[in-house]
């Protein structure tokens, strides 16, 4: 990637390759796109600060708001069931753009243009909803990310 003298978007969470590989951060959110001036550590800082998780001197996540680790399961645990229903969303609706892909290239659909049109429509509503579902998974995992305590 780094030899590659055009520009190329990662989208990653594996902080070692972005370390590798990334000259500018951009921080997607809140339905925008911005430049991020700082490195990656500094961008971790801020979100565990902005969610209430403050990082300790040996670089290990404190409690969430001082809960006890059975408190914490519990906020934990809805966040973690969500990302998991998010995550089959994604994937059933991956599924149906495939099945309407596959009726639209059939070659047979030439001969129905109101059942193209209607799939080409249905294909469109999933491409939305699947663009959201993503946008809520980014969401959901960066909650999650940010109150789960360092891997120890």
């Amino acid at each position: 990637i780094n030899d590659f003298p055009g520009a190329v978007i990662l989208v990653s969470h594996d902080r070692h390759l972005l370390e590798a590989c990334a000259e500018r951060l951009w921080v997607v959110g809140g339905g925008t796109v911005k430049p991020y001036d700082g490195d990656l550590d500094q961008y971790r800082r801020e979100v565990l600060s902005k969610s209430n998780g403050r990082m300790t001197g040996d670089g290990k996540k404190e409690r969430i708001d001082g809960l006890a680790p059975a408190e914490e399961a519990a906020e934990l645990g809805p966040l973690r069931k969500r990302l998991k229903d998010v995550e089959a969303q994604v994937a059933k609706i991956e599924k149906d753009i495939a099945g309407v892909d596959k009726r639209l290239a059939d070659p047979k659909i030439e001969k129905f243009p109101n059942d193209a049109a209607r799939l080409n429509k249905q294909r469109g509503d999933l491409v939305d909803a699947l663009a959201q579902a993503e946008e809520e998974w980014i969401a959901v995992s960066a909650d999650l990310e940010a109150l789960a305590p360092a891997a120890e």
